[in-house]
């Protein structure tokens, strides 16, 4: 709100609006605000209805509402209705200021279709003044709140205004076009010829205004934007507001123009000749649609110097606005950016942080090998004087560093084991700690070093979380170094000094060194007994089994490998799929088997699958996805016709085989056993006036070939809006992820209804009804399986069922659509978020877990690269429990 009216508030509570108090050298600014309460100034808006109304008064009342309504201070309908209706009485008085402010009251309180007629007249009025503010705020206002039907009334004025002389009013008609826009195309596309008289203005704001909103009118016609951009690259463009849209502007059209006219950029050279303009903001916003594009080195050159130029200016926005988008070229193109590290350089004193952090991690990004250690000394006095927000984004740039140059790792790994001791939140400790592990990770030589440094932090480490992963990943990685003892100390000063959260966590690391170490298990037994006579249970339950297991006292398999991964090996079993199964556990003689749970990892419920207004079929067990396939089991096995059959591998989520709306909503379900495969057709019937009988769908498998059809289960009737179920089994090669298409016929006979009696008429009409094809897919015969720790799970692996094979996958759009492409076709899970692609990137690891038919563990690396203009490249890494299925794997891949 204008400051003038908040500063000549008289009210008592509002006086001096921001008093300055000094207590103890501290300076405390008291809000004009403070302490307002909505019903109290509810009963000030009385005023409104004043028979002499006082501006004053009127305008300090209003700023308080529109202060409420920007708070987000919820007003009841009766509330609303009364403060708008009072504020339309305001329009009496002619105080400019007043004026002003009942234009906003009227825009922040959204009056409904039944309440505008009443200020429609008075807003028309002011559209038509002869003072131009009245006439440009009651075009935004108007123009916010009239529907279609009002809109057509005012059209004319609204024309008028687009062309006049006042660049104000000319403005806001063309900022109310581009709002109306969204509800009114067609009557604002009207305006073209107005619109384009604006683009020809003089006014730097009506030339902007008009651009954008002559731009929103063509933007679905690829032909008429390009034909704009041409005609305004010419040079009619003066305003810099302007020439910052049409550069953007034009960079789409170069952008859509390379993949349709085999790299032909018509319009680049206006890009570079705007980076010799006048205007600073037109000059950086040129270099930052052309760093964005796909250019050469020759033709990048001229933006980075400008963007070098304005490094070493005055103007801090400048520094800002040039170090941000160099360190944004310095992901994907370094190399361009190291002409520039002398500047970047200086910019590290900078007074302003967020400046000078960007340019360190610029620098870490471009830097080279000879460099590390001395960027290392001037980041080290740096650090104190950033917040945390920096020091996270400084951290993971030393990473990114590091892997690139693993020689320096020890500069790099002491710097980062100093910020450990040093203060700061959760976050900032938790981003060095994944650094370190990331570096361990990647990095054999940087693995005891770090290790140590991890177990000096746990020492005096505050945060419960982070001490239990380290102590984790000391686990896992400790008993593989060349002496483990060294951290047994760290560990057991876990179990003595910290909570039972932490001491549960370092019992187990415990016990993982007394697995996988001989040499230390006497030594870890002296220790886990001691753990028997904790206060907390957990930390008793848990010494007691590591005992227990490696004495060698509980059975859980016949070697030592087996107690290993019994104890240490990744859960596959979800455990929302096993709460389901014990939930549905009936007590018998035969004892609960893990086996038998599901690991096929659910991303969303079936039902949010399917199409829109279809209903969900009886017997498809779509309420409870985490024990869907306990539920179909229990269905199937009730038929006498598949209860042979054994073991339900996987069910697929219902695949759609008809369109929605249509006469009969079909879907289907896939269910893969070892040796057969039941397709369960899921059918309602959406016409009142029918009833369907002996309802059946053929199967042609004439396509798919190594399926054999042994028997069906039709339906016997499907009435209205009932939902039945048909089922088809077919006999395949056992272990085998056979593959097909199968074409279906839905085959009927349809009976009428009378829908007011509801009696069925005797005769009926054999009939039929063509439904979709199905495919069987190998990635039907893959379940989604995710590994807590994927490197352990992949070690774990014997390395003789390796296969590693290189494919070219052709072009593509990015790097995201290949690796969703292979994700697809495997039909795996992605671990630890590989899944995702960072922009810009190219290359890419994709690390994806499941269990293939047969219940055989498949683990799968996908490494991508880019080997020319979007052509993909990928290496792709196999482990099995069977080599026979990585070999499968590669068969799979090498057909899709």
């Amino acid at each position: 709100m204008p400051r003038s009216l908040a500063g000549d508030l008289t009210d008592p509570e509002m006086a001096q609006p921001y008093m300055k108090k000094d207590d103890d050298d501290s300076e405390i600014e008291y809000s004009p605000f403070f302490g307002i309460e909505k019903g109290a100034v509810l009963q000030e808006a009385r005023v409104f209805n004043d028979p002499q109304l006082d501006a004053r008064k009127c305008s300090q009342v209003s700023i308080k509402l529109l202060y409420l309504l920007n708070q987000g201070e919820t007003f009841t309908k009766v509330e609303a209705t009364g403060v708008f209706f009072a504020v339309t009485k305001l329009f009496q008085s002619n105080d400019a200021g007043l004026r002003r402010l009942v234009y906003l009251m009227i825009k922040e309180l959204s009056p409904s279709s039944d309440e505008v007629f009443i200020v429609t007249s008075s807003l028309m009025k002011d559209m038509n003044s002869k003072t131009d503010m009245y006439r440009a705020n009651a075009i935004r206002v108007l123009c916010r709140i009239i529907d279609g039907n009002l809109l057509t009334q005012i059209e004319r004025y609204l024309k008028q205004a687009i062309v006049d002389r006042n660049p104000v009013v000319a403005s806001a008609a063309l900022v109310s076009g581009i709002h109306l826009f969204q509800a009114n195309p067609e009557i604002v596309k009207r305006w073209s010829n107005e619109v384009q008289e604006a683009v020809q203005s003089r006014a730097a704001l009506v030339q902007f205004h008009g651009l954008a909103l002559l731009h929103q009118t063509r933007q679905n016609d690829r032909l008429a934007v390009s034909k704009l951009v041409s005609s305004l690259t010419k040079g009619s463009v003066r305003s810099p507001l302007a020439q910052c849209l049409l550069i953007r502007y034009t960079s789409q059209v170069i952008r859509e123009s390379m993949n349709t006219q085999n790299g032909d950029r018509p319009f680049f050279d206006y890009l570079e000749s705007c980076l010799r303009h006048k205007s600073e903001m037109v000059i950086l916003e040129a270099a930052r649609k052309i760093t964005e594009m796909d250019v050469t080195s020759r033709e990048l050159a001229p933006a980075i110097t400008v963007l070098q130029l304005f490094l070493s200016s005055s103007k801090p926005v400048l520094r800002f606005a040039a170090v941000r988008t160099l360190n944004k070229v310095a992901l994907t193109r370094p190399l361009a950016v190291t002409n520039c590290n002398v500047d970047l350089e200086s910019l590290m004193s900078d007074q302003n942080r967020s400046i000078a952090t960007l340019a360190i991690t610029t620098l870490l990004k471009t830097g080279n090998e000879s460099s590390v250690d001395r960027l290392m000394k001037q980041i080290t006095s740096f650090m104190s004087d950033i917040a945390d927000e920096f020091k996270i984004v400084v951290v993971e740039a030393i990473r990114s560093l590091c892997l690139k140059f693993p020689l320096k790792h020890r500069s790099m790994m002491i710097f980062l084991s100093n910020s450990l001791r040093e203060e700061g939140g959760f976050e900032y400790k938790k981003a060095i700690v994944d650094s370190i592990v990331t570096l361990i990770s990647a990095i054999p030589d940087a693995k005891e070093m770090g290790l140590l440094h991890l177990c000096e932090f746990i020492e005096d480490c505050e945060f419960t979380y982070l001490s239990t992963q380290i102590l984790h990943f000391l686990g896992n990685e400790g008993p593989r170094t060349s002496d483990p003892s060294r951290f047994i100390r760290y560990i057991y000063n876990r179990v003595i000094l910290e909570n039972s959260t932490v001491r549960a966590s370092a019992v187990s690391t415990l016990a993982k060194f007394g697995a996988l170490v001989d040499e230390l298990k006497p030594r870890i037994f002296v220790l886990l007994r001691r753990c028997l006579f904790d206060t907390d249970d957990e930390v008793r339950d848990r010494a007691t089994l590591y005992l227990e297991t490696l004495n060698g006292e509980v059975a859980v398999g016949n070697s030592e490998k087996d107690v290993k991964e019994f104890l240490f090996g990744s859960f596959d079993v979800p455990l929302a799929n096993l709460a389901a199964s014990l939930r549905t556990y009936e007590p018998s003689e035969e004892p609960f088997d893990i086996s038998l749970v599901s690991r096929e990892t659910k991303s969303q419920p079936l039902q949010d699958k399917k199409a829109p207004g279809k209903k969900t079929p009886a017997g498809a067990p779509a309420l409870a996805p985490v024990s869907a396939v306990d539920a179909y089991q229990k269905v199937l096995s009730s038929i006498a016709e598949f209860s042979g059959f054994g073991r339900l591998f996987k069910s697929s989520e219902p695949v759609e085989l008809t369109e929605a709306e249509t006469e009969y909503a079909v879907n289907v379900v896939k269910h893969i056993y070892e040796r057969h495969v039941v397709l369960q057709y899921n059918c309602t019937n959406t016409i009142p006036e029918q009833v369907l009988e002996d309802v059946t769908v053929y199967v042609d498998a004439t396509d798919a070939e190594e399926f054999s059809e042994v028997c069906s289960k039709p339906l016997k009737s499907l009435p209205y809006d009932s939902p039945g179920q048909i089922f088809v089994a077919f006999e395949k090669p056992d272990h085998v992820p056979a593959t097909g298409k199968f074409s279906n016929v839905l085959k009927f006979t349809v009976k009428e209804v009378d829908t007011s009696s509801g009696e069925v008429d005797e005769d009926g009409v054999e009939d039929e009804y063509q439904i979709e094809d199905l495919d069987i897919v190998p990635a039907d015969y893959m379940l989604r399986v995710a590994v807590s720790n994927f490197r352990n799970a992949w070690e774990n692996m014997d390395p003789e069922s390796e296969r590693v094979d290189e494919y070219g996958l052709g072009a593509r759009e990015s790097l995201a659509e290949a690796v969703s492409a292979v994700t697809g076709i495997l039909g795996m899970q992605p671990c630890e978020g590989t899944e995702v692609v960072p922009s810009n990137a190219r290359s890419h690891i994709c690390l994806l877990s499941g269990v293939f038919i047969g219940d055989v563990k498949v683990l799968v690396r996908l490494s991508f690269g880019l080997s020319g203009p979007k052509e993909v490249a990928m290496k792709l890494a196999v482990r099995s429990d069977d080599p026979e299925v990585s070999d499968k794997i590669h068969e799979i891949v090498a057909s899709g």
